[in-house]
């Protein structure tokens, strides 16, 4: 059984953890080393984390029992758009169902804060093995783009989008 909390900047430490574990692991087969360590300084330094929560990315923190398994960030874009910005499951609870329930978590807390239909959408690598995850949580690609991150480095990327509450 699976529970969530939302994190605070309390927990900016503890996330950055978490994505030391999962976030090399994710993308080791399709980044350099160097994009990698760029990207996780860039999106996982606590105090980038911190500056994200202030900014208006929502974290949860996910438990399987009383160990954290995962975490995600929403962030609301405009008046009907929400970003699912982050979902990451620590390897060793990969195919327990903890990506499944944070992604109803997310469609949950999106549908608590905004009743009237609205849309989520995400960015995936193009080379992400989590693109059929996500086609099988019902989100369908949208469009692609190649995202300048700095350092000479890209996101190369598919947009994939899901209605909520229609």
């Amino acid at each position: 059984m699976f529970t969530l909390r939302i994190a605070t900047t309390d927990d900016c430490l503890l996330i950055n953890r978490l994505a030391s574990k999962v976030f090399p692991e994710t993308y080791k087969e399709i980044l350099s080393q160097d994009q990698l360590d760029y990207m996780f300084e860039w999106m996982y330094s606590p105090d980038n984390l911190c500056k994200q929560m202030k900014e208006g990315h929502v974290y949860f923190i996910a438990y399987a029992e009383s160990e954290v398994c995962g975490y995600l960030s929403v962030q609301q874009e405009n008046a009907d758009l929400f970003h699912l910005q982050k979902i990451y499951v620590l390897p060793s609870f990969q195919g327990t169902h903890a990506g499944s329930f944070l992604f109803h978590e997310a469609v949950k807390y999106i549908k608590k804060v905004h009743p009237s239909p609205c849309k989520m959408e995400l960015n995936v690598n193009r080379n992400n093995p989590a693109i059929q995850f996500y086609e099988h949580m019902g989100m369908k690609k949208m469009r692609e783009g190649d995202f300048p991150i700095g350092n000479g480095y890209y996101m190369n990327d598919y947009i994939m989008g899901i209605e909520i509450g229609r």
